[in-house]
């Protein structure tokens, strides 16, 4: 289930269900130590006039939008045979770690009615089901549960009245389903505490006349110790929730405005789609500089692991797309991070947790029984190319001198040193997909361009030398890319070749990667004839020609197909990159209309509340593998600017306008 929206501050990340439930709960890193996990869930429900619906049931008709420009969702839920409206704005204070909602039930009949609502939670504190305890504690009248370290306060406010029902229980053990089947019959039995696996169940009793409404506040603290969460509870109750939540939509407000974007030509959807991807990236980005792929667990129920980690990759694309939106503190502290955990010899491993620990891989260290290193080389390339336009953007001089050393040099001498001598090509590793071992003109182009990068670095700073050699090495590389990559039998860049000894293998497969890389990195112009002759190739054998379009990743890509004989799956990612080679190849506005379109078809596949997944369903548009994806967002971002600057070129308009 694609997750409906997410909110974050750095500390805490919350992912939530088209049910408005929430599903992932990440504390106190942003994507590590998921609390709820994805198969559990906090349920939402009403009762009135002897009947009990939970949020899941379908007689609700739930929907939700983002606030734009406030870091908030806002939710309606309509039953009609309760007769009842119940509206939910959520946030995040920005401040401390505070989930906070403003709940407002409306009674839709014309007499008074006694009007009950539930909130039930099920945690599995730091990812196990044993140990937790939750109860209810008299002092500051709220649920507690605890494990550890790891403590989350549950309370309201309706006037001067905290909640009015409660219970806990246990949970998916010992045969008992959850004490939300306490809540059936419009009470709780109060069980002031349980341990195990164990749940709570909150109730608030509403008098609401005939068409009015009544508003409460509902809220969760987390924090490393009872002490901690009682002190957030009442910082909550000294400065009020509506003070939270005013503060957070000025914070986010600020935050997502500061380029002032002109937007020219753009509708409002696509302006709301833009800040939305803006604010999604942030809050995937815990205050370690880390930036996570994705807060989505889903991907546990059916695979082995799940997209929360740092992938530098994706995390340089994503830090690029914030510094070019004008949040430079944000990509700096995503640098600071892989400055910080790139190894001794100067390359990046697979990915990693948002405290800096070595994440999961499916890379061996071993290959035909030789030692070899489990690394996909683009993504110690990526980050030197994004950091090089982190630096265009900031003039952060300072910061580059102090990492040059230990980063930017590292890693490009890493990478001329992981090199064949005889090709000049860059030795074998796995792809950018994870999925083949090889050369790739992707990871070959990115190599090119990080070594450019280094260059212009080693200017900067007046290493001359050092620029020499990068400057050589890159141009060998580039050389090397044209000579034996591009195949003129398919009128493109190969996907992987295999050197084998004096024998070079071309996997001849068509994958927009090596199409993006030659152009996004600077190997060849997008009017250079071979590049002419790709996009006719991309065009003709990779775009989809059904109702849906898009891009897939490559020909025959089987990864969430929908079955062996239907089309591999677009990527937003992969059909924004088509619509960034149209950009560059604009010569006037009226041939920017194609990428227009583009935007308007990742609008209408995106979700109301603006998620973009990784890829789509390429029959129905239903999204599919994890959702939100970061990356997904961050090109969308990039794209726009993309768009906006070439305007500007043109003469059109300013991309953005001085605040």
């Amino acid at each position: 289930m694609p997750k409906a929206f997410t909110l974050g501050n750095g500390k805490i990340l919350i992912c939530f269900d088209k049910y408005a439930q929430v599903r992932d709960f990440y504390f106190p890193r942003v994507g590590l130590e998921n609390h709820v996990s994805g198969h559990h869930v906090h349920r939402i429900g009403i009762w009135a006039d002897g009947s009990m619906k939970w949020f899941e049931d379908p007689s609700w008709n739930i929907s939700m939008t983002c606030n734009i420009d406030t870091g908030t969702c806002d939710v309606t839920a309509v039953n009609n045979g309760l007769k009842v409206l119940v509206t939910l704005n959520d946030i995040i204070y920005n401040e401390e770690n505070i989930f906070v909602r403003k709940v407002t039930v409306k009674n839709l009949q014309d007499n008074d009615r006694e009007i009950k609502m539930f909130f039930a939670q099920q945690f599995q504190i730091s990812e196990s089901r044993r140990g937790d305890t939750a109860y209810y504690d008299p002092r500051c009248r709220a649920l507690i549960h605890y494990k550890g370290s790891r403590v989350f306060l549950i309370n309201t406010q309706y006037g001067t009245k905290s909640f009015d029902d409660y219970t806990t229980g246990l949970f998916e053990i010992e045969g008992k389903e959850g004490s939300h089947l306490d809540a059936l019959d419009g009470q709780l039995s109060k069980n002031p505490i349980e341990h195990g696996s164990a749940d709570s169940v909150l109730g608030m009793t509403l008098e609401i006349s005939g068409r009015g409404s009544e508003t409460f506040h509902y809220w969760i603290a987390v924090a490393k110790s009872i002490s901690e969460v009682r002190e957030l509870n009442t910082y909550v109750l000294k400065k009020t929730p509506d003070h939270l939540m005013t503060t957070t939509k000025d914070y986010w407000n600020a935050w997502v405005n500061r380029k002032n974007f002109s937007f020219h030509g753009l509708s409002d959807e696509i302006q709301h789609l833009f800040k939305q991807s803006l604010l999604i990236v942030r809050s995937h980005e815990d205050e370690s500089g880390a930036i996570i792929a994705s807060g989505d667990s889903d991907m546990l129920q059916h695979g082995r692991d799940t997209y929360s980690y740092m992938w530098p990759r994706d995390g340089a694309f994503a830090a690029l797309a914030l510094a070019r939106a004008g949040s430079l503190s944000s990509a700096r502290r995503f640098f600071e991070f892989c400055n910080r955990v790139i190894s001794d010899e100067g390359y990046f491993m697979h990915k990693y947790l948002a405290d800096g620990s070595l994440g999961s891989s499916w890379h061996p260290w071993i290959r035909d029984g030789k030692p070899e290193l489990p690394i996909q080389e683009d993504e110690t390339a990526s980050v030197l190319y994004a950091l090089w336009e982190y630096y265009r953007f900031s003039k952060d001089l300072e910061f580059i001198e102090s990492i040059y050393s230990s980063l930017i040099e590292s890693a490009a001498d890493f990478l001329i040193h992981y090199t064949y001598r005889d090709t000049n090509l860059p030795y074998p590793s796995y792809d950018l997909w994870e999925e083949k071992y090889g050369v790739s003109t992707y990871t070959c182009s990115a190599v090119y361009g990080a070594l450019m990068a280094a260059a212009n670095f080693a200017k900067l700073l007046g290493k001359h030398g050092a620029e020499k050699r990068y400057l050589s090495s890159a141009e060998k590389i580039k050389k090397a890319i044209i000579k034996y990559l591009y195949c003129d039998d398919i009128n493109m860049f190969c996907k992987l070749t295999q050197i084998e000894g004096n024998k070079i293998n071309h996997d001849k497969t068509i994958d927009m990667s090596s199409f993006y890389g030659i152009f996004q990195f600077g190997v060849l112009d997008v009017f250079d004839p071979k590049m002419q002759k790709c996009i006719q190739t991309i065009e003709k054998e990779l775009c989809l020609h059904n109702n849906i379009t898009g891009v897939p990743r490559y020909v025959g890509d089987k990864y969430y197909r929908i079955n062996d004989d239907a089309p591999s799956n677009p990527w937003f990612i992969t059909t924004l990159w088509l619509a960034q080679f149209y950009i560059r190849e604009a010569k006037s506005e009226k041939d920017l209309k194609v990428v227009k379109a583009c935007f308007d078809w990742v609008q209408k596949y995106s979700l109301p509340s603006g998620i973009l997944s990784e890829q789509l369903n390429p029959f129905t548009g239903e999204q599919v593998s994890s959702a939100p994806l970061t990356w997904s967002h961050a090109t969308f971002v990039t794209t726009v600017i993309d768009y906006l600057e070439k305007l500007e070129k043109l003469g059109i308009c300013d991309a953005s306008n001085t605040v």
